[in-house]
């Protein structure tokens, strides 16, 4: 499979486009939008020599906001004890009230800053198994999940809902899917199985844009479909939302909802924020923060925001992220749209290339999209997927995560291998040509998994 080097060239320059982008009010404007220059700047301590198609992963801070990071860690390392007492405060509930208007919250006391979204989960599933232990629950009352939950959240429901005596009930939803029918279906499933024998689902825990492989979930319509089940609770484990899908908690309905602000709103690591939705069911004040410190009792906005002597810079510069995506035309609307559109032409790219598909309809994917790799490729596990990730990196310096979906009963030369691509604004077309090629010259060479060793 020889490399096609007469595609068409797009370079950065793309990055704020000529499509039209959805109205809809900016939190600050810029007289001037960002130039090509001046992002290459932004991201020039990024590794040159890598294709970074896997922001999805860990995220992307530009340069500014690493520098405004710093300011703050000098600032507490100069007086530590001025910094907590007239600074630490103020500054976070700057960007609580920031993220408030972002996501359409109704009170600012329904947002708290976490580190990232899986300490959000621990947040809401450590009440879960409160409510059983006390008794509020009953042994063997169920929680649903989805089968694709990110694999942190599936320990965190062990360790918690299993372990306090509540039954974990998985949906499982299928990979390449071609519709929210599928998923709607298979949802509905789950809630009929939950309920046999008179038991209550307590909670629905719900991704938005599930990680791997990754899918938008149509979270509205489940969510609402568990309004008219009876499902106590609902909370979205939005770990990739806010700036890849649009965000909107009074749209959205979900008792608590949580989104990764570092990930694709170019926060630094790490920083998250947890919507609680003010006077929920089953007493939705009893949520702790785990770490337990000094603001114990004072709601979880406060206990999040003094857990201990630490670095909280990453949870201050969100007014520096805000002003450095106004910069671009459409603002964050304008980004992820740009970045939808570039992702999915480059996954179109990618799958004729190889003559494979992408796992889901471009509806159905946001800032990152499932492409299918060759079936030559020989990917037959899990550790295969970990080990020719390894090799696209160490020998292409081509950084991508892969996937591996097994084979169902009856399918014959299955796509077995898929990779995860992702677009943010540093990115251009020759990151997804380096893949391209990467991958031609394995299937060339005859390359398959077996021959890498352990």
């Amino acid at each position: 499979m020889a490399s096609n080097n007469t595609n068409h060239h797009r370079s950065i320059t793309d990055i704020n486009g000529s499509h039209p982008i959805p109205k809809k009010p900016k939190l600050s404007s810029s007289s001037s939008f960002i130039t090509v220059s001046e992002i290459e700047s932004e991201f020039s301590h990024h590794d040159t020599t890598v294709a970074r198609i896997n922001n999805g992963s860990f995220g992307s801070c530009p340069s500014s906001i690493i520098s405004a990071q710093q300011q703050w860690q000098l600032k507490y390392l100069r007086q530590p004890d001025h910094f907590y007492f007239n600074y630490l405060k103020p500054a976070i509930n700057n960007s609580r009230s920031i993220i408030k208007d972002l996501v359409n919250a109704q009170n600012l006391d329904e947002i708290s800053i976490v580190d990232n979204a899986t300490t959000a989960a621990a947040i809401v599933l450590q009440h879960t198994a409160w409510c059983f232990r006390e008794g509020k629950f009953n042994k063997g009352d169920v929680v649903v999940m989805l089968h694709y939950a990110y694999g942190a959240v599936k320990k965190s429901m062990e360790a918690y809902v299993t372990r306090a005596g509540g039954k974990v009930i998985e949906v499982p939803l299928p990979f390449p899917v071609n519709s929210n029918d599928e998923i709607v279906t298979e949802f509905r499933k789950a809630l009929e199985k939950g309920k046999i024998d008179g038991k209550k689902i307590r909670l629905a825990v719900i991704d938005h844009v599930t990680s791997m492989p990754c899918v938008v979930i149509p979270v509205k319509e489940l969510i609402r479909i568990c309004r008219d089940e009876g499902v106590e609770q609902v909370f979205v484990d939005a770990a990739h939302s806010i700036g890849c899908v649009d965000v909107d908690m009074q749209e959205i309905g979900a008792d608590y909802y949580t989104s990764n602000l570092h990930k694709w709103f170019f926060c630094p690591p790490s920083i998250a924020f947890l919507y609680t939705k003010k006077n929920p069911k089953s007493g939705g004040s009893d949520l702790h923060h785990p770490v337990v410190s000094h603001e114990y009792g004072n709601g979880l906005a406060v206990e999040s925001a003094w857990i201990g002597t630490r670095d909280y810079s990453a949870q201050l510069v969100v007014p520096n992220a805000l002003e450095f995506v106004n910069r671009f035309e459409g603002g964050i609307e304008g980004i992820k749209k740009r970045n939808h559109e570039v992702v999915v032409e480059m996954g179109d790219m990618l799958v004729k290339a190889w003559g494979t598909h992408l796992g889901s309809p471009a509806h159905m994917c946001a800032s990152m999209v499932m492409v299918g790799l060759p079936t030559c490729l020989g990917i037959r596990s899990d550790a295969d997927a970990l080990k020719l990730r390894a090799h696209l990196r160490d020998v292409f310096g081509v950084e991508v995560p892969i996937y591996y979906r097994p084979p169902r009963d009856g399918e014959v030369d299955p796509v077995t291998g898929y990779a995860r691509i992702s677009h943010q604004v540093y990115n251009k077309v020759e990151d997804y040509y380096k893949f391209r090629d990467a991958v031609n010259q394995l299937v060339d060479n005859g390359f398959a998994c077996t021959l890498l060793s352990g």
